[in-house]
């Protein structure tokens, strides 16, 4: 009766259950506006629960307004609760489960099976039961100050940066951050410049901010900053220590060039320093921000180096956009949880990040050397690598070839993920000949067989390649 059939053995308690059917017969029509419901000793009898349960689902009823009780009198639909169902446009195409890759040379991705977890684990335990209930509150949107001051520590030991760190802000990664900065420096009438190619994620970001987007062209050394000249920026957007998706490293001189571009326009120059830890011939380049830290702001992010999952990333910020910044994110998000902050700031201190980075650098080396042989190889002398050594990812061009869409989905019928550069590119057509290699995550037997596959692929599919 009623249409009510209750699971006992669900977690939903049955008071719940008798609700939700009764709101929902009232919402879809089965049960009319003025309609009486049966008193609730008649449908705990029926429903054999006790009338304290009724009385409870009744109650949930009158609360939220979908019936109305009156001493007395049954307890009645209210009025106008009646939701008429939209009629139904077609059904919905069932997903197709997603078949593994046999070959996934996607770009960004650490390899997770490496990360130290049981080490991490310690460190959390550690972090939970020393830490103060105050950290528990709001602890501001800078970051914890711990965690800031190892950073500038790590950041002196590794690149030589010497950054106070109260210019030290934390983020929950580099794509938090540019939503915040680009916010902040948004200025009416005004365009942010960008590499092209860049990391298509990021110019989404930039994008769904509202911003004019120029493209400013890469070569192999990264942007071309005589192109920046006669525009009105507020930004340019650059990852000068190892270009995305290319490779270069910004020469001394074009470095320069940018400098004096953002002062004489007075605008920003946003360094998104995304993985250049992992450099394998030499130390890591120097930043761009330690030419004019008032005019640079810098992005790094642990996600490359630890986990993505860890959503701990940072800025270092001019002064004058302290304040700002400060203001911004209290109205955004506030902070980021302290436990992970508290962590991070413990692995730095114990310089178990330094050895884990070691560790992975040789690893990923190693594996891009793999990957370098296995080109050769495969492909004999019908290719060509760019950008420096460093990175996790290659990209790689070959002449006479043209990589399209019709190229993606047919590598992708044949269980092949490889992403070409001009899936980057704002302006099409500059780079139709290269594809991009990431190899970070991939065992050395697996980066062999992957290419292997696509070179069989590429030699047997009738996709459009050549120019």
């Amino acid at each position: 009766m009623w249409g009510i059939e209750l699971q006992r053995q669900s977690e939903v308690p049955l008071k719940r259950q008798i609700y939700q059917v009764l709101r929902d017969q009232i919402l879809n029509g089965r049960l009319h506006a003025g309609e009486a419901l049966p008193s609730t000793r008649e449908l705990a009898n029926e429903l054999k629960v006790s009338r304290n349960t009724v009385n409870e689902a009744y109650e949930m009823l009158i609360v939220e307004g979908f019936v109305l009780s009156r001493q007395g009198a049954p307890t009645r639909v209210a009025e106008g609760l009646y939701l008429e169902k939209k009629p139904e446009v077609g059904s919905p195409a069932q997903e197709k489960p997603t078949l593994p890759f046999l070959a996934d040379f996607r770009t960004g991705q650490p390899d997770l099976r490496q990360f130290p977890r049981h080490v991490w684990q310690q460190i959390s335990q550690k972090t939970m039961q020393e830490m103060p209930p105050s950290l528990l509150g709001y602890t501001g949107p800078e970051g914890l100050p711990r965690l800031r001051e190892e950073i500038s520590g790590w950041l002196f030991r590794s690149k030589g940066l010497s950054v106070d760190a109260k210019k030290i802000f934390i983020t929950a990664g580099a794509t938090h951050a540019l939503h915040l900065i680009a916010d902040l420096l948004y200025k009416e009438g005004k365009e942010i410049l960008v590499e092209d190619p860049c990391n298509a994620g990021m110019l989404g970001t930039l994008a769904n901010k509202g911003y004019p987007i120029t493209p400013i062209p890469v070569d192999a050394w990264g942007l071309q900053p005589e192109y920046l000249y006669g525009k009105r920026a507020c930004a340019v957007y650059v990852t000068p220590s190892h270009q995305f998706p290319l490779g270069g490293i910004l020469p001394a001189g074009r470095r320069a060039q940018l400098i004096r571009y953002a002062r004489e326009n007075e605008s920003y120059i946003v360094e998104d320093d995304y993985d250049s830890e992992f450099r394998y011939y030499g130390d890591p380049v120097a930043p761009l921000y330690a030419m004019d830290p008032e005019r640079v702001i810098y992005v790094g992010t642990f996600s490359k180096v630890m986990f993505p999952a860890l959503r701990i990333g940072y800025v270092i910020l001019p002064d004058k956009l302290h304040k700002r910044w400060r203001r911004l994110r209290t109205y955004t998000d506030v902070q980021n949880p302290p436990f992970e902050q508290a962590a991070m700031a413990e692995f730095l201190h114990t310089r178990k990040f330094d050895r884990h980075i070691g560790r992975m650098r040789k690893l990923y080396g190693a594996r891009r050397q793999v990957l370098l042989t296995t080109l050769k190889e495969q492909f004999k002398d019908t290719w060509q690598s760019w950008g420096d050594a460093a990175g996790l990812h290659l990209a790689v061009e070959f002449p006479g070839m043209s990589f399209d869409d019709a190229f993606v989905e047919a590598s992708r019928r044949h269980k092949i993920r490889i992403t070409p550069v001009e899936y980057h590119c704002i302006r099409k057509g500059e780079h139709v000949n290269k594809l991009l290699f990431g190899y970070g995550h991939l065992e050395p037997d697996e980066i062999y067989k992957g290419i292997l596959l696509l070179r069989n692929f590429m030699k047997d599919t009738d996709a459009p390649m050549t120019e």
